[in-house]
């Protein structure tokens, strides 16, 4: 089962955070051999999507990964209510959603 974590972005800002994997003892999970994808959307039926960036912390045993958007992204996105997740693919193609929740992107005066 997926972590929830709500998450705020500025408009018009970069966005990074870093999400630590562990199995269900706590202990990290070697992510070596994983790919991922992550996505925003402004409902669970919409169509249309964004995509984050999704990296692999150094080394993969650690078990964290990182999801970004860039000023552009943001900017592109009206302020408002979003939802997403983070899904990663094993090295022998189980699939897994890591983290999911509700996305807000707050409307700035400066963008």
């Amino acid at each position: 089962m997926a972590t929830i974590s709500n998450l705020f972005i500025d408009q018009g800002t970069t966005f990074t955070t870093t999400i630590s994997v562990a199995d269900g003892n706590g202990i990290a999970l070697d992510l070596t051999g994983y790919s991922g994808i992550a996505q925003l959307r402004k409902t669970y039926e919409s169509i249309t999507s964004v995509g984050f960036n999704v990296s692999f912390e150094t080394p993969r045993t650690n078990g964290q990964v990182t999801i970004s958007l860039t000023d552009a992204q943001t900017s592109a996105l009206e302020s408002g209510k979003y939802v997403y997740d983070v899904v990663l693919t094993s090295n022998t193609g189980i699939k897994s959603r890591v983290l999911e929740g509700v996305l807000t992107i707050v409307e700035g005066v400066t963008i």
